[in-house]
């Protein structure tokens, strides 16, 4: 494995990096289950990955066992226990564990522990998610009730495929 081709060509560095304090108020909240703060999105990395923090009440939510064909998905646990589907069992994942998916790998995650818990989630490359985060809220928060066919084509209009 080599490093990949060069992106820069200037002969000094230059001054491009994007701070997010702490603080920052969560980006999306998705029904009363889950807030998302975009950290790094598709858009402002350039493609190269989006990076999320799922932070999650203390109520059973997550998707269904599902998988993507363009993507990777990574998760690392900050707090609490998330119960995180590698495709063949469920793991009652603590801080510090990390789980990859590579496209094409069957995963799932949710929140049981009955506690507040929080994770990071890697998408590479940087595809555009926040667009299917923001249909979900909007679902969600508009009570509306999707029928089988429905929740097929938005998922894969959002490279989401369920794993049944």
């Amino acid at each position: 494995m080599s490093y990949p081709p060069p992106q820069y060509f200037a002969d000094h560095g230059t001054a491009g990096a994007v701070y997010r304090p702490a603080g920052t108020e969560p980006d999306l909240t998705i029904g009363v289950k889950s807030q998302v703060g975009y950290l790094a999105t598709g858009a402002t990395t350039a493609g190269q990955f989006g990076l999320y923090r799922w932070d999650m009440a203390a109520i059973p939510n997550g998707p269904g066992a599902h998988f993507h064909r363009t993507i990777s998905e990574s998760f690392f646990i900050l707090e609490g226990t998330v119960s995180l589907y590698d495709g063949e069992r469920w793991l009652d994942s603590a801080p510090g564990d990390f789980l990859y998916v590579p496209p094409g790998g069957v995963h799932a995650f949710s929140n049981n522990s009955g506690a507040p818990a929080s994770m990071l989630v890697l998408f590479t490359p940087g595809a555009p998610r926040e667009a299917y985060f923001e249909e979900l809220a909007e679902i969600v928060a508009s009570g509306r009730q999707l029928t089988q066919q429905e929740w097929t084509e938005l998922y894969a209009r959002h490279d989401q495929y369920d794993a049944l």
